[in-house]
């Protein structure tokens, strides 16, 4: 028997992300290999953004939910599901769909919410923690392979990206330093185990200006890798603070510039340029995916990574947390709330 959910919808791709709609829709029972689980909490991403705006990678089906991970509980299980129980707490991993009071999903696309004898992470940081430290675990440990005792450079480090990377970077060894605009975003930063923090907002409000300090914060050497979100001026300006034989990783370009390398320092440094897509990564190379997805998962349940959630909103506020994001207020994760449910703290 079907049932009546509150989702946010976008029915047309639009520049303005406000052009998506609170709807009532009739949710369907689960098919025989899926769950349906009550959303509890949703994280907002810079792709939820894009995909309303036709300027993702991938293209969802008119109309569609946005919201790519998302937790909750199991509420029904179709007739050939074995692997959870109604009452189950769980993760969900998807490409859009989650700004919803519950889902359908396959049961591939859910695990048990991480938890251990002496752990157990709430449903928003579960909700918060998949992309963005996949992102970071996949830039660090399998395309730029860093190694402890390296220089990192992390540049928009106050997002959610960026502040999985400040993390994972300490949790491989390396000295980690950080980049933001805002000083009182990166005091939190700070706070979470950056080694240094700079500010690379030149007083004419452009984005560059910290190729100095890093060569002074690493004796003239540079940075051995760069992690790097943001693109345009940041990503010119990181060719030049970087270590001989050193990786770039680029993983977006939030700066809203495409760079253009330029290969003659490329020659000169004989560094590499590195092109990031976690979930691509582990589509084309399943058997690592996996093991990507299983190294992130026991962090979890052990408590090594903590997701820092600036804003939680209701369902009802989708827009204003996708507001909140796109005009760079949100430090770390912002999460959408659903079906009742408070965060701890």
């Amino acid at each position: 028997m079907s049932r009546l959910i509150k989702t946010i919808l976008c029915e047309e791709i639009s520049a303005d992300i406000g052009t998506v709609s609170l709807c009532e829709v009739s949710l369907a029972d689960p098919a025989a290999k899926e769950i349906q689980v009550a959303l509890k909490a949703c994280a907002v991403n810079f792709p939820d953004l894009l995909m309303i705006q036709g300027k993702y990678q991938f293209k969802p089906p008119m109309p569609f939910a946005p919201g790519g991970e998302a937790a909750g509980e199991v509420v029904a299980c179709g007739s050939a599901v074995s692997e959870f129980e109604v009452g189950d707490a769980v993760v969900l991993s998807m490409r859009y769909g989650g700004f919803a009071e519950a889902v359908n999903v396959a049961v591939e696309q859910a695990r048990l919410l991480p938890t251990s004898e002496h752990f157990s992470m709430g449903y928003a940081k579960a909700a918060a923690y998949k992309t963005a430290y996949l992102t970071a675990y996949v830039a660090l440990f399998r395309r730029g392979q860093l190694q402890a005792g390296e220089t990192l450079l992390v540049h928009g480090a106050t997002g959610g990206v960026g502040m999985a990377a400040v993390e994972l970077g300490k949790y491989f060894g390396a000295t980690v330093i950080a980049t933001g605009g805002r000083d009182d975003k990166l005091a939190v930063v700070k706070a979470r185990g950056a080694d240094y923090v700079i500010n690379y907002t030149q007083k004419d409000g452009s984005l560059g200006g910290f190729r100095e300090k890093v060569k002074e914060l690493t004796a003239g050497r540079g940075a051995d890798v760069i992690y790097d979100p943001v693109g345009g001026d940041v990503f010119d300006e990181s060719m030049r603070c970087i270590n001989w034989g050193g990786r770039i990783l680029t993983i977006g370009f939030t700066s809203g510039r495409w760079p253009q390398a330029p290969v003659n320092l490329i020659l000169i440094k004989q560094i590499a340029v590195i092109g990031v897509r976690a979930g691509e990564y582990g589509r084309k190379d399943p058997v690592r995916g996996k093991e990507n997805d299983e190294a992130l998962y026991a962090m979890a349940q052990a408590g090594d990574i903590d997701p820092h959630i600036s804003h939680v909103l209701p369902l009802e506020q989708a827009v204003d947390a996708m507001r909140l994001l796109e005009d760079r207020q949100v430090v770390g994760k912002a999460v959408i709330v659903m079906n009742g449910y408070v965060p701890a703290g």
